[in-house]
């Protein structure tokens, strides 16, 4: 890594986009949990290496590589997190650029 005027720099190409992940369950909007968004990150289930550039920061944020289609992240994300029972069947899944 690079140090940039005396500090750590990251490749801010590489997560070049911030957005939110909420789930809506019963009304309520909440945001996802850093396990849920950790565990998605961590897991290379999916085969395709777009999601690689994932960097879950809080609940409910990440960072995303800029070549990364919110749509398909979404869709992706959403099948993973009812794999691992952390969403029900009546939830949905919201992607959003911060």
């Amino acid at each position: 890594m690079a140090l940039h005027g005396g500090s750590l720099w990251l490749n801010q190409s590489m997560f070049a986009r911030k957005i939110r992940v909420e789930y809506e369950e019963n009304g309520r909007r909440l945001p996802c949990p850093l396990k849920w968004l950790d565990s998605f990150s961590m897991r290379n289930f999916t085969n395709a290496r777009v999601f690689d550039d994932t960097l879950p920061l809080v609940d409910g944020q990440m960072e995303i590589g800029k070549n990364i289609p919110l749509n398909q992240l979404r869709e992706a994300m959403e099948d993973w997190f009812r794999k691992k029972s952390y969403l029900s069947k009546d939830a949905r899944l919201l992607v959003s650029e911060s």
